[in-house]
């Protein structure tokens, strides 16, 4: 078959092209949404700026193919094989890619949040400056793949192979990377804040100046890591092998070290034991924790009530939206709403000179109590139970955008 007779048979309303030969065929910027191309052989096809939303390549041969430029969004590509294809700038959001063939492709500058790449092989592929935010990447092969400047952000890594990659410049905020070997990577300067790394292999990683604030690393393996310069303020690090580990100016403020205890820079504590005299005077005029016998004790990470003075500030009940896409994500996952809600709380927190430790009192809205333990266990990564602000939780019909939660706070700076 070739070019005209497909495109002759497609408009006449024909779809399923199952296993039909059409190697090398020129398509270029084609309208073949939803066409059925499973099994079929495009070997070396120009696919280069067709329209092939919700198309069918499951089992296909596209191998050397081009589809740059090429709008693929929801397309199936499941167990394709697309070995040295060219995808440079294409849409592939919210693309199946389970399992497919990607040795050496070109996905630069391509669109893939929200796809399916589980068990994918992107050995020695090229990703450079791509969206991979939201993707499943667990198990994925990335060998020698060139990431610099990729948005990987919340994406899934679980199990992912990251031998010899190049992923400077990337953002990997959020990113799930439990049980990962990262062992001899250079991630210096890399964005790993709030990122899972339970479990990962980190042994001589170079981690210099790297973002690691609220990261988990809980039971990770450290041992000759770098990580001069990093920020690991509030990250997790209990269990974590931290063996031969070279720390210098690294800030690990309220970071969980291996054996559960939480660091306290020592200048700070001399600082504090001098001024010890002002700074509860400071303390007592702002922020008091009350706690009475005489009323229920606190079964969570909050307290009775708060005392406190200073400019009063009022923050508006925040919910799941994310503000570069001024859209709500994750609509069905409400601790990954409450990520968001938290993150958007903090931003309008800084931007009036205030912190967590300066909210005295919240207010927590959801649209299903059962949801409570998810979001609570998001919820108390914010707040130290024992200066925890008071709370409120209750349950509503419903919320705006149909969210799953909202949460609304005052500080008191």
């Amino acid at each position: 078959m070739d070019a005209d007779e497909l495109l002759e048979k497609y408009a006449a309303g024909e779809r399923n092209f199952n296993s039909v030969q059409l190697k090398g065929v020129d398509l270029k910027g084609a309208d073949l949404s939803g066409i059925n191309l499973s099994s079929a052989n495009l070997d070396g096809a120009d696919l280069s700026e067709a329209t092939l939303t919700k198309a069918n390549f499951s089992n296909a041969s596209l191998y050397k193919s081009s589809f740059r430029g090429a709008n693929l969004s929801c397309v199936q590509l499941n167990s394709t094989n697309l070995n040295w294809a060219d995808i440079y700038g294409a849409d592939l959001s919210r693309a199946n890619l389970n399992s497919a063939k990607l040795y050496g492709v070109n996905l630069d500058k391509a669109d893939l949040s929200d796809a399916d790449l589980r068990s994918t092989n992107l050995t020695k592929a090229s990703l450079a400056e791509a969206d991979l935010s939201r993707a499943n990447l667990s198990s994925a092969n990335l060998t020698q793949a060139y990431l610099a400047g990729t948005n990987l952000s919340r994406a899934n890594l679980d199990n992912a192979i990251l031998n010899q990659v190049y992923i400077q410049g990337a953002t990997l905020r959020l990113v799930r990377l439990s049980k990962v070997d990262l062992s001899g990577l250079n991630l210096a300067n890399v964005d790993l804040g709030v990122a899972y790394l339970g479990e990962a292999n980190l042994t001589n990683a170079c981690l210099r100046g790297a973002n690691l604030e609220r990261a988990v690393l809980e039971g990770a393996n450290l041992i000759g890591a770098n990580l001069d310069g990093a920020n690991l303020k509030k990250a997790d690090l209990t269990k974590a092998n931290i063996s031969l580990v070279s720390f210098k100016d690294t800030d690990f403020t309220d970071t969980r070290m291996p054996h559960g205890e939480i660091y306290k820079p020592k200048a700070l504590d001399e600082e504090i034991s001098q001024q010890k005299t002002s700074l509860e005077k400071e303390i007592s005029m702002t922020r008091k924790i009350i706690r009475t016998e005489k009323a229920p004790a606190p079964v969570g990470p909050y307290n009775q009530a708060i005392v406190a003075s200073g400019q009063m500030i009022f923050v508006a009940g925040q919910i799941a939206i994310d503000p570069r896409l001024g859209d709500i994500l994750y609509r069905d996952d409400v601790a990954k709403q409450t990520e968001q809600v938290m993150a958007n709380m903090e931003a309008i927190l800084t931007a009036a000179g205030a912190t967590f430790n300066d909210v005295v009192k919240t207010t927590v809205f959801l649209a299903d109590m059962n949801d409570f333990a998810a979001m609570n266990a998001v919820y108390a990564k914010y707040f130290d139970e024992a200066t925890a602000p008071a709370r409120a939780c209750v349950q509503v019909s419903r919320l705006p955008k149909d969210v799953l939660v909202e949460i609304d706070c005052i500080a008191a700076i």
